[in-house]
């Protein structure tokens, strides 16, 4: 569980400083993403490229992006952690919020793990 709690720490921090390659660092080649917003998948990506391509994209959005670790629960392959997350809007956005806003939520993460890579994120808000 240490490990596995380690191996987000590393992910959150990476994207914390919109660093890709230390967030693919323990992505299995196969990786699946998931975001889930009000009950309904609205994104979803399989494989190491297309995250990469993603995660590259999604750096243009904001100027600032903090998630901040709240607590960790451990169910046998899957770690799921509640997250604080902060941001300030680099562009603006077509549903009205414009560049500098701020927007803080919360939502949760399940990591999936085998053999101590990840191979599958949700992310629930």
């Amino acid at each position: 569980m240490q490990q596995q709690e380690q191996l987000i720490q590393h992910y959150i921090k990476s994207y914390n400083n919109f660093d890709v390659e230390g967030m693919l660092r323990d992505l299995d080649e196969n990786v699946q993403f998931e975001n889930i917003s009000g009950g309904e998948v609205n994104m979803s990506i399989q494989g190491l490229s297309a995250f990469r391509d993603q995660a590259e994209k999604a750096k243009a959005f904001f100027s600032d992006r903090q998630q901040l670790i709240k607590s960790f629960q451990h169910k046998h392959n899957q770690t799921e952690i509640e997250i604080d997350y902060h941001v300030i809007l680099a562009i603006d956005l077509p549903n009205g919020l414009k560049k500098g806003d701020a927007l803080d939520l919360k939502g949760k993460s399940v990591f999936t793990f085998n053999n101590l890579k990840i191979i599958a994120i949700t992310d629930i808000s």
